[in-house]
């Protein structure tokens, strides 16, 4: 059984083939770019395709008879995933494990939101067996945020008070990894998240304790924080992550009990926490 698994190089992909790797399947990656060295197991198939050339997708499936779909945020997300999957179709898989985000459904005026709901329903439409995995937000997003953690001591993002879905991405590989290689997931969907809450105070509380220095919460100024992304990311970008956050407050992205049951019982344990990534990352941070 040989295994594509799209968006191969990213923090989630890597992962996503790792997992598949020490699990014995066979793996074909692909990425638009050639991974950097050690990004990849040793004895990986990698191929360059960019998910919006169907010829290079068709070249990347001969053969295999399964796909773990992930698409990068990207204004043409959409088409690449419906190019990617209907490719899949054609070819017939015998299985797509969709990557999606958590509560897809309550946020259509998110763009990366309702491109992901909107491939869920093709997955739903026709016949290819899916699974679909819906993450909260990845608690690797803040390993970015050392130099702001480390010097002005700020934890900058505006998850609000009440707390968000949030998920390790060894995690959600590791459940992706099931999805692909055990029997019994075909037409589940799966909300991943740990049990406890993510807030912006809470997160900051956290790195403080790791660091030994006060960190503080801003707060939720959403036009100040879209201009700041702007320096970072391009403008669309900027514009779909407020939108998304502001929505985080509005309506809720808070994990539900059912939910941690279920992917504890997916996991076979406990999701990991926030905590142990936040200690993990500072003891290599201060051993670099």
């Amino acid at each position: 059984m040989k295994i594509l698994v799209t968006g191969a190089t990213g923090t989630v992909g890597s992962a996503v083939v790792a997992a598949l790797v020490q699990g014995g399947a066979e793996v074909r990656a692909v990425a638009r770019k050639p991974p950097a060295a050690g990004r990849l197991p040793a004895g990986v198939e990698f191929m360059v395709a960019d998910l919006l050339d169907p010829v290079a997708v068709e070249r990347a499936l001969d053969g295999v008879d399964k796909m773990f779909l992930l698409n990068v945020v990207s204004p043409d997300e959409l088409t690449q995933a419906l190019i990617a999957y209907g490719l899949a179709k054609r070819h017939g898989l015998n299985h797509v494990t969709y990557l999606s985000v958590f509560a897809v459904d309550r946020f259509s005026d998110v763009p990366h939101f309702a491109s992901k709901l909107a491939v869920e329903r093709a997955l739903q439409a026709f016949d290819v067996p899916f699974t679909i995995l819906r993450p909260g937000y990845y608690f690797q997003n803040d390993l970015r945020l050392r130099p702001v953690l480390t010097g002005a001591g700020i934890y900058p993002m505006p998850l609000g008070r009440e707390g968000i879905a949030a998920v390790d991405t060894r995690d959600i590989a590791e459940a992706a990894a099931i999805t692909l290689t055990q029997p019994g997931h075909e037409g589940r969907t799966y909300s991943l998240a740990s049990p406890a809450p993510l807030s912006g105070p809470g997160a900051a509380a956290i790195w403080g304790r790791a660091l030994g220095k006060p960190v503080q919460y801003p707060g939720e100024n959403f036009d100040a924080w879209e201009v700041q992304m702007r320096a970072n990311v391009p403008a669309w970008s900027a514009y779909d992550l407020r939108v998304m956050f502001q929505g985080y407050l509005e309506r809720g992205f808070a994990p539900r009990a059912a939910d941690a049951e279920i992917f504890q019982k997916l996991l076979g344990h406990a999701p990991r926490s926030y905590e142990d990534l936040v200690a993990e990352a500072v003891t290599a941070w201060q051993s670099a």
